[in-house]
């Protein structure tokens, strides 16, 4: 049996009771987390110019933009929902496969779950095998795809929600095989528009292409059968490392879900732990900017490969430069959204201190791991090293601090009452008659 096939039995054949609690309880904190990510960015350029340049073309209105007013079709509500909870860079990471993974998959359920009756149980099983099946996908590739310029968010996220999708209109197992396929064949995405506009569209377009995937496979419109493990496949084509077995084997035993992380600031998670430290050091010295002289920083080699953006020109820029983000964190005490001002990026004290932080690629530092050196302009030097920073999968954040993000990021968009509301949706999620409750509470009026 073809991987492909392997993984399309899978995902109709599981059943939700086979899921375990923990793993189900971390599907309810992505989809807390998510919430708050899209609400919160809902205001932002990218997705006003976005509505504006579709909002004529839509179909009809039943689906909700999270956040806002305006109701579109499911379509672009998957691809505006899926936009509006990247553009912050805010959202969750499978820190195996550096998948965003939840952008691509949520929006796609929930824009259908506006279209057809579904209840919270069947939604967060939905949920669970979309992300299973994009982040072991990625895992079979990585990190030769993403090395390659790839953005896996994208090009692995349109197999997340199409298989996601295809379980909740009951595919069966040949249509789910042509629903990956034709999800294949529209994975797109490259890692060159890092700090656009263009980014965040990645995972909406991912959400909106996988769920036009699961419904063409529906009306029994035929696909590749051998979609990722092919001669000319999704994973021969785009990568040039290829292992079937992460795909197929322990699918059921083991959940990449369990393994998800989030973000306690908004920017590229490799630069969390250098935050981290510099936040740690900002407090215990009582430091301001104006007292720093030079910061030294050992890192992963992917900070490098990522986020040395020296001279960032916009907030979207300054999510990818580890220099401009450990500046902003000394002088706020936090690197959230508005860290990632255009003002706070232009701030001459940010300046002059992101302008005298240097990384260096050290072999032996983790993902989650950084070593601090601060000389300080009275002559002394300071050092940090953070082992597991906030927010990785070995010092999570909890579901109070989950709660909290999800709070600050809808003030101002929501009022308290619905806020609370919507965090007892999310928690309750598994046992909701439908789950289009959530996306109405998500509106600033229903």
């Amino acid at each position: 049996m073809s991987v492909t096939r392997t993984l399309a039995k899978f995902l109709v054949t599981h059943k939700a009771v086979n899921v375990p609690q923990a793993v189900r309880h971390e599907g309810a904190r992505a989809l807390l987390n998510w919430v708050g990510c899209a609400i919160g960015a809902s205001q932002h350029a990218t997705i006003k110019r976005t509505l504006a340049a579709l909002n004529e073309f839509s179909g009809p209105r039943e689906a909700t933009i999270l956040g806002r007013r305006e109701r579109v079709d499911i379509f672009q509500a998957a691809l505006l929902n899926g936009a509006s909870s990247h553009t912050f860079d805010f959202d969750d990471t499978h820190i195996k496969t550096v998948i965003h993974p939840s952008a691509p998959v949520l929006p796609a359920i929930l824009a259908l779950a506006e279209h057809q009756p579904v209840s919270g149980r069947d939604f967060l099983h939905a949920f669970l095998l979309g992300v299973e099946t994009e982040c072991r996908i990625g895992a079979a590739i990585m990190p030769n795809h993403y090395n390659a310029g790839w953005h896996n968010t994208a090009t692995l996220g349109v197999f997340g929600a199409a298989a996601a999708a295809g379980r909740l209109l009951k595919l069966n197992e040949q249509q789910m095989v042509w629903a990956l396929g034709i999800a294949g064949s529209h994975a797109c995405g490259v890692r060159e528009t890092f700090g656009s506009m263009a980014k965040p569209l990645h995972p909406g377009i991912a959400a909106r292409n996988g769920l036009t995937a699961a419904l063409m496979a529906k009306k029994n419109v035929v696909g590749p059968e051998q979609a990722i493990e092919g001669r000319r496949s999704f994973a021969r084509v785009a990568s040039t490392k290829f292992d079937p077995a992460a795909i197929a084997e322990g699918l059921g035993k083991t959940w990449a879900m369990a393994e998800n992380s989030y973000k306690p600031y908004a920017c590229g998670v490799v630069i969390h732990p250098a935050i981290n430290g510099c936040v740690q050091l900002r407090n215990e010295h009582k430091l301001k900017l104006a007292d720093i002289a030079r910061i030294d920083l050992k890192v992963h080699p992917l900070v490098i490969e990522l986020c040395s953006r020296r001279d960032p020109k916009s907030g979207l820029e300054g999510k990818f430069s580890i220099f401009h983000s450990c500046a902003a964190a000394i002088l706020l005490n936090e690197a959230g959204e508005a860290a990632y001002s255009d003002a706070i990026v232009r701030n001459p004290a940010v300046v002059r201190v992101r302008d005298n932080t240097h990384a260096t690629a050290q072999a032996g530092i983790a993902e989650d791991q950084v070593r601090i050196t601060m000389t300080l302009r009275d002559g002394r030097v300071l050092e940090k090293y953070v082992e597991h920073c906030v927010g990785s999968v070995d010092n999570p954040m909890s579901d109070t601090d989950l709660e909290a993000k999800l709070r600050a990021q809808c003030k101002g968009i929501l009022p308290a009452v619905r806020v609370e509301k919507l965090i007892a949706l999310c928690w309750g999620v598994g046992r909701l008659k439908g789950v289009a409750e959530i996306a109405r509470v998500a509106a600033p009026r229903s």
